[in-house]
């Protein structure tokens, strides 16, 4: 998470969408940017809006420009299938070594999701609060470049992009019945990035 003062802007770091290349690019010109742990880095609506939001309010406005970036959910899920094949993660519960992308999704699919496939959802991750806490702007990942330019304009800078955190290259494919499946149970995330179109 990226918080701009003087921009009044919040930038999310939606997992696998890109938000380490753009915090690494952006982290020297934010008032506050968390990097780390995970749990706070990718903090979600719910955890920013019970944690950061009192602070950024309070010394910052109300005022603020929220914007995220999110995926195509297949795209999404086959890019942390791969990530979890890294190396570091063999023989933990995490890994998806030896695994197809039908297995990781039929884990996914599941209402107790094993390990590796724990990974959320994108829009419970953007999910607006009860009281009106949510994301004003949302970009898709497939057209980067458009978050990109809008925070340049908004940041004044000009914004070059390193490569960073890309998952290991695997073959993804799905399944008819394993996909129809996942539209149907996570409808509300393939509605969310098709609605930006």
């Amino acid at each position: 998470m990226l918080v701009f003062s003087k921009a009044k802007l919040v930038f999310f770091s939606v997992p696998k969408t890109g938000s380490t290349a753009i915090e690494l690019a952006l982290a020297p010109y934010a008032a506050i940017a968390i990097t780390d742990p995970p749990e706070l880095k990718h903090a979600p609506v719910y955890r920013y809006n019970r944690f950061f939001r009192p602070m950024v309010e309070k010394f910052i406005g109300e005022d603020v420009d929220t914007i995220a970036v999110i995926r195509e959910p297949i795209s999404w899920l086959g890019s942390w299938y791969r990530y979890r094949q890294r190396d570091f993660l063999k023989g933990k519960p995490t890994s998806t070594e030896g695994m197809s992308f039908d297995d990781f999704i039929e884990g996914y699919l599941l209402e107790d999701k094993p390990a590796f496939a724990n990974v959320g959802s994108q829009s419970k991750f953007v999910e607006p609060r009860p009281n009106g806490t949510s994301i004003k702007r949302l970009f898709q990942y497939e057209q980067l470049d458009l978050c990109i330019s809008y925070l340049e304009e908004k940041l004044g800078q000009t914004i070059d992009l390193p490569t960073r955190n890309v998952s290991p290259k695997a073959k993804i494919s799905l399944s008819d019945n394993l996909e129809a499946r996942l539209r149907e149970k996570y409808a509300e995330d393939f509605t969310l990035w098709a609605d930006l179109n």
